[in-house]
């Protein structure tokens, strides 16, 4: 018989929902699905906005969990606990009896940047800055305000304004709850307070009832409901023991919890996230510090997210729409991308058509394509100009950081994405100017980590994180930092001028 324990996690993304399967006695994942087999749709009914089905997600997370179970040979009840990763800034608003009343107002929907902007100049810039570490901008209460506005009797009926993972737990276990991780990458949080930002919700004109109670990142927080653990194939009371939005989750899952140390991730959006002790801000809002999941009232543990909405969805663009015939995998643009040499030869992408970008002071500035020469660019020319474009993007954001007095001598990534590309490694190595290194997991797997920690199962992070092994190491090297750093400069110069025209 089977007496191995296990632990579930669950990531929800906005292209799948992934869930693994991790024995606890190793660390590492047994059995992993995700769902659906091609991208979630994005419902855009106006420029800027972006929405999808909270029941959507639902649906994907049943697939994936019983999907992951047909590996699994045990008993439900060896899985000890759940973990739940969730797309961040997202607002799920729900009715009494917990129903969804619209679809969900997505991370890449902009359009409640005016209303943020509003906030932040009738509350005071440097208000905001010290209370919140960022602009109210284009994240999740402004976004609720929104609705309030544009949907009055809709809001009417609103009784719980959720993250999307908040939501995912609540249709689990029947409890509306979320966390101080959440509430800061919602804007909800006052720093200075420790507390909720009752000074937001009263210029918002929003009732502090609307926000759930508020549990622990690492602590059980609410129990599977027998008719749910029937639905999942899972136990009843089963606990959650983890949630954290997708960034943070991805840090956690890397072992970036301490200061210089930083988590990248380039799937649909592209992302640094650099720990600090220190509360720290961007005065112009462009990079967003956020509460980390270890931390602790006396031990100071932020995050910073630089994000660039548009990078993996760029190159599944490309995939989709040049070619001759069929659409190409993606390691065949890779091995195409590398037939061309550093610098595109001056073929230059900008991959912002993914909604506003916050790096960028909330501009909505779409994609562009700069020096094409018809003569003498090809498809290789331009996959590699794309992925250069995201790492020089994502440059363009760590720049910032060190403006900020952030300062990184690690960044780590889990071998996913763009990051199995070797082209895309080397720039970024050899762009940022910092040790890449590269594990071999994901922000299911860190979720189901995070859930045995929350459930005491594992006593610290560094027991919960003991199988993440020796990582790929990729170092910037003398003979490709001055070529790329090149790129970088020409690059940058036409993202100002673009910016400034």
């Amino acid at each position: 018989m089977n007496t191995e324990e296990y632990l579930l996690g669950i990531d929800i993304g906005s292209s799948f929902v992934k869930a693994s399967l991790v024995r606890v006695a190793t660390g590492r994942s047994v059995a992993s699905a995700q769902s659906p087999a091609a991208e979630m749709p994005m419902l855009a009914m106006k420029p800027g906005w972006a929405e999808q089905d909270p029941d959507l997600w639902w649906e994907h997370v049943v697939a994936s969990i019983r999907n992951t179970l047909l590996a699994f040979h045990g008993r439900p009840e060896q899985i000890r606990a759940i973990g739940i990763s969730y797309q961040m800034h997202g607002l799920v608003i729900t009715s009494k009896d917990h129903k969804p009343l619209r679809p969900a107002i997505i991370w890449c929907d902009s359009r409640a940047v005016p209303l943020g902007e509003r906030a932040f100049n009738k509350l005071g810039h440097e208000f905001c800055l010290t209370h919140y570490l960022n602009s109210p901008g284009n994240f999740t209460a402004s976004k609720l305000r929104w609705v309030k506005e544009n949907e009055p009797a809709l809001f009417a009926r609103v009784d719980k304004a959720m993250l999307p993972g908040d939501y995912i737990a609540l249709r689990m276990t029947g409890e509306a709850v979320t966390s101080e991780t959440g509430l800061s990458e919602g804007i909800f949080w006052d720093y200075i307070l420790s507390d909720v930002a009752v000074d937001l919700l009263e210029e918002f004109e929003l009732d502090r009832k609307v926000i759930p109670p508020v549990a622990a990142v690492f602590s059980i927080q609410g129990k599977l409901l027998p008719s749910v653990a029937g639905e999942l194939g899972l136990a009843p009371g089963t606990p959650i023991a983890y949630r954290a939005g997708d960034q943070p989750n991805n840090a956690f899952s890397l072992n970036v919890l301490e200061p210089g140390e930083a988590a990248t991730t380039a799937g649909t959006s592209g992302v640094i996230y650099s720990v600090t002790d220190q509360d720290a801000y961007d005065r112009a809002s462009r990079v967003n510090t956020f509460i980390h999941v270890n931390n602790q009232r006396d031990k100071k543990r932020n995050g910073i997210l630089l994000c660039v909405n548009g990078t993996g969805i760029l190159n599944n663009w490309l995939r989709r729409n040049v070619h001759s015939g069929s659409p190409l995998t993606y390691e065949e643009i890779n091995r195409i991308a590398s037939e061309s040499p550093v610098g595109a030869n001056g073929l230059m992408v900008l991959p912002f058509g993914n909604g506003a970008e916050r790096m960028l002071e909330n501009r909505l500035v779409g994609a562009s394509i700069h020096g094409l020469n018809f003569n003498q660019h090809t498809q290789s020319h331009m996959f590699r100009a794309a992925q250069e474009g995201i790492v020089f993007s994502l440059r363009y954001g760590f720049d910032i950081l060190k403006e900020m007095g952030v300062a990184t001598h690690v960044i780590r990534a889990g071998k996913a994405n763009l990051f199995l590309s070797p082209l895309f490694r080397e720039a970024f190595a050899n762009t940022i100017g910092v040790n890449l290194e590269l594990y071999d997991t994901d922000g299911a797997t860190g979720a189901a980590l995070g859930a045995g920690l929350g459930a005491g199962i594992y006593k610290s992070p560094a027991e919960a994180l003991a199988s993440l092994g020796i990582p790929d190491l990729i170092q910037p090297q003398s003979h490709l930092v001055e070529p790329y750093n090149r790129a970088y400069e020409s690059w940058k110069k036409i993202l100002n001028e673009y910016l400034a025209g």
